[in-house]
């Protein structure tokens, strides 16, 4: 008996792991040109300097 084929748009698990992979690899480009952790932690430090400075006042 012949199998019916595979739909070119059916998922399949090689390809929902690859789609996971290819969202995570955007996530990661994304969050790189934003900056990164190091921007984070900086912007939290100036915010903290100044909301210390308004306090201060």
């Amino acid at each position: 008996m012949d199998e019916p084929k595979l739909s070119p748009f059916a998922l399949t698990r090689s390809r929902i792991v690859l789609l996971v992979l290819g969202a995570l690899l955007v996530l990661i480009a994304i969050s790189t040109a934003m900056g990164g952790l190091s921007s984070y932690q900086e912007l939290k430090e100036a915010s903290t300097a100044a909301q210390a400075e308004t306090a201060a006042q």
